[in-house]
């Protein structure tokens, strides 16, 4: 059966929606959308009507591609003030032959998180470390399992209200559906990760339009992060400033002309580039490289030393990932900056090599972790639905009236 997944990715430069279809257990991509953010300021809503604009736009951009409406989504909510609790909890399995189910799984997170969360905190997600059935610990997935006793152990994600709320609010109140949430580090870490990291205590770091988010992974488990307030607008103000021209020219000007690295930049090779004063000036790939390379410089020495804040361990692995990445040759400036210690995240999915996708490709992987974890099976579209996107006819389906806000929160401990 095939099951169909729709993430949403919030951020400051632009709104990604990627829907997926699992099918014999491969994610494939069937439709990816990117607007330009308005309203979004540091990855959270500072207009409301700007903002649900641009989502808007995504959104019915991937529907005209699908010729069904989005109904339903996983989003990405702000890190911001983010905390990662460790909890354990503890349940008698009751059950029909004592074997563990879905429902025991849920039970016992459930109890792992009882009194745990404070009155200003909403609960993100909680991800298993592992499970223990009776003496048989280091278990990841239980289900199936006979024993009278589960227990484990996880982290708990929670940040503050509003800055889930106001991510809920918006899309409700354009009839989309939020079924869970996430963040955007999270879905990071389901994007890249391996048998070769499954185990290891890394770093992932993700430089926005913004601000750069550093998370700290131990075996695949998120337990802390930080934002810096830096990314890739920086360089796009640089070089605005540099050239007196504006920040769309000198974005275009980053992403299709700069090298994030000046070793390779030659002086003869020109660009034609416009100011705002009317004029045309020829600028050179080596200055403007020299910029680029300069601001990411600063970006990746203050991650680098985030990392060294948020732990005192050894790391044994960085992956550097976000829309800045993609600019040419950045892996000389991570190789130069990281002692050749880190490397570029590198996306996997046949339709979208951008890295300013791995959020929202994450954390459908993410999401499906999470129903393969309670033994269910679920897609957000329905029978119907999928007759219309397996057909050659782009009939739009009416939108549900359902509300989300009594169910997003529940839909992790939920049927």
């Amino acid at each position: 059966m095939k099951r169909i997944y729709t993430s949403i990715d919030i951020g400051s430069d632009s709104i990604k929606v990627v829907v997926c279809e699992l099918f014999n257990n491969r994610l494939n991509l069937l439709a990816a959308s990117s607007i330009k953010s308005r309203g979004i300021k540091r990855g959270l809503i500072t207009d409301v009507n700007e903002a649900t604009i641009c989502i808007k736009e995504a959104i019915n951009e991937v529907e005209s591609m699908l010729g069904i409406r989005i109904k339903k989504v996983i989003a990405s909510v702000p890190a911001y003030f983010a905390e990662y609790s460790l909890i354990k909890g503890e349940i008698d399995i009751t059950g029909e032959n004592l074997m563990v189910t879905g429902k025991d799984v849920v039970k016992v997170l459930q109890t792992a998180m009882e009194n745990n969360i404070s009155s200003n905190k909403e609960m993100v997600t909680i991800l298993p470390i592992d499970f223990k059935l009776d003496d048989k610990s280091g278990i990841n997935i239980p289900i199936g399992l006979v024993g009278s006793n589960l227990s484990t152990r996880a982290i708990m994600v929670t940040t503050p209200k509003k800055n889930i709320y106001s991510v809920l609010s918006l899309l409700e109140s354009i009839g989309i559906e939020v079924v869970d949430i996430s963040l955007s580090s999270i879905g990071d870490m389901c994007a890249f990760r391996n048998d070769d990291i499954e185990n290891k205590l890394g770093a992932i770091v993700n430089i926005g339009a913004e601000t750069t988010t550093v998370s700290i992974f131990n075996k695949g488990v998120i337990v802390k992060s930080s934002i810096i307030g830096m990314g890739g607008k920086n360089i796009d103000n640089d070089i605005a400033y540099m050239y007196k021209t504006n920040l769309d020219n000198a974005c275009k000007l980053k992403e299709k002309f700069a090298l994030a690295h000046k070793r390779n930049a030659n002086v003869s090779d020109t660009y034609m580039l416009d100011t705002i004063y009317g004029e045309k000036i020829k600028v050179n790939k080596f200055e403007v490289s020299e910029i680029v390379m300069s601001r990411i410089e600063e970006i990746l020495n203050l991650a680098r030393k985030e990392i060294n804040i948020l732990t005192n361990k050894e790391i044994e692995y960085i992956i550097v990932t976000g829309g800045t990445s993609n600019i040419s040759q950045f892996e000389s400036i991570v190789d130069e900056v990281f002692n050749k210690k880190a490397i570029i995240g590198n996306l996997k999915l046949i339709g979208v090599r951008n890295n300013k996708y791995t959020s929202a490709i994450g954390n459908v992987i993410y999401f499906i972790n999470v129903l393969k974890l309670k033994g269910l099976n679920y897609t957000m579209v329905s029978a119907e639905d999928m007759e219309n996107l397996s057909s050659v006819k782009k009939n739009i389906i009416n939108v549900s009236n359902e509300s989300m806000l009594g169910k997003v929160f529940g839909y992790f401990f939920g049927e």
